[in-house]
């Protein structure tokens, strides 16, 4: 049995059980992942995982009233055309009011346009482009976790803020090379990180674009070889920053610092496999993964949840360092089944209505999610409405396999290993 069939399984039996141990009709919901294809390695199956997780804590603490969710799970195979079937398979076939999940950028921006039209609600667990939300007006979209443009914020202010103690180059003569897929997450990204450049003086040395299926990137590597940046920073998925990154270190690319945004690059376990130690500081930007955040800063319930999934993932997958898309997949679906979809039911009888006005009432102060930020949507007629404006990205540094946050820093577990050190494969010499 491959994994989609395995998951497949356990999401049919947690239904069973779900339907089968509640009093009175189970709550359906859709969760919408690419358990298979290439997103499915990239951070789709943790992020699916963590969902898991948090509707089995829910029925097991009685769910709405004794009433049960029973989750219809559907694999968008890492294809937009897919995803969009899906979904629609989902509130058509299933008859769900609610799908919860999409890892792609790429699939949340026709999603959200369906789902939208259809007057069912998306909540948007991962996909950060802000392309998704701004400038559409939705009212039954809603995602709880980060946008591009706090990706684009948070490398180039923890770079300005660290680049002339570390490296004695001022930010404004400290050169960025920016690459990225070019699809809406990484256009999305890419386009942050040149406006917050630009806001703070930061020259960009190169900015550039490339397929997510390219099979050859040395191209790029040479460009970058020519111009010298002093960090380069990526916007991609697993096979495209493991393609690079190969290339860039046989190509005989060094530079001072690799940052990530997301995606690929929060996936240490498995860029750990392909390299090794030769990954060793660098950073990525993402919301925390919950293990990476002191329990003193959270709320007493947030600690709670913070330790039950970091025990449950644990005795899933036997990691003892779960990704981030685990905590965002367990994080942003808890936040939807205790703070919208309990209210909902219990005023309002669960209906679409009855859900949007619960999540345009949620009130999560900072601290009060094992991510660290709290949660409050923007309301409609506002450029971003459905977005969480509470969420915070961070800038993480890998040091052994592990991800240790770098900024902001209040937050911050100590100062950066910067430029990369004369060990690093990838330093300049």
């Amino acid at each position: 049995m491959n994994r989609r069939t395995v998951m497949a399984g356990a999401a049919a039996l947690a239904a069973g059980r779900a339907s089968a141990q509640g009093s009175g009709a189970p709550i359906r919901i859709g969760l919408l992942h690419d358990l298979s294809g290439p997103f499915a390695g990239a951070g789709s199956v943790p992020l699916f995982q963590g969902a898991e997780i948090a509707i089995e804590l829910f029925n097991e603490r009685g769910g709405v009233d004794g009433r049960l969710v029973q989750a219809v799970s559907a694999d968008s195979q890492s294809r937009a055309e897919v995803a969009i079937n899906e979904a629609e398979r989902l509130i058509g076939q299933e008859r769900v009011d609610v799908v919860i999940g999409v890892y792609s950028s790429a699939h949340a921006v026709p999603l959200a346009q369906r789902m939208q039209a259809a007057g069912k609600i998306l909540w948007i667990n991962s996909a950060i482009a802000t392309a998704v939300l701004k400038g559409k007006n939705f009212t039954t979209i809603f995602r709880p976790t980060v946008h591009s443009d706090q990706y684009g914020e948070g490398s180039v202010m923890f770079l300005s803020e660290h680049c002339e103690r570390t490296t004695r180059i001022a930010p404004g003569n400290f050169k960025l090379g920016i690459i990225y897929e070019d699809g809406p997450y990484g256009v999305g990204v890419a386009t942050a990180l040149e406006a917050n450049a630009n806001r703070v003086g930061m020259p960009i040395a190169l900015k550039e674009g490339y397929s997510a299926t390219a099979p050859d990137l040395s191209t790029l590597v040479t460009k970058l070889r020519r111009e010298r940046p002093d960090a380069i920073l990526q916007v991609g998925y697993n096979p495209d920053i493991t393609l690079f990154l190969r290339q860039a270190k046989s190509g005989g690319l060094r530079t001072r610092m690799v940052i990530g945004h997301g995606a690929g690059y929060s996936q240490i376990d498995r860029l750990t496999e392909t390299f090794g130690r030769e990954i060793d500081h660098f950073c990525n930007v993402d919301p925390a993964a919950t293990q990476m955040l002191s329990p003193e800063r959270l709320t007493p319930q947030a600690r709670e949840l913070q330790q039950i999934l970091l025990d449950r993932f644990r005795a899933r997958t036997r990691s003892n360092d779960p990704p981030t898309h685990a905590s965002m997949g367990f994080n942003n679906t808890w936040v939807f089944l205790e703070h919208v979809l309990k209210p909902a039911v219990r005023q309002g009888g669960g209906s679409v209505e009855a859900m949007r006005t619960a999540a345009l009432a949620v009130d999560i102060p900072v601290g009060g999610t094992i991510q660290g930020y709290g949660v409050k949507f923007r309301p409609p007629g506002d450029e971003m409405a459905g977005q969480n404006e509470r969420s915070i990205a961070v800038v993480m540094q890998f040091e052994n396999a592990k991800s240790i946050v770098r900024w902001p820093t209040p937050i911050a577990a100590g100062p950066p290993v910067m430029p990369l050190p004369a060990s690093s494969p990838f330093a300049l010499r």
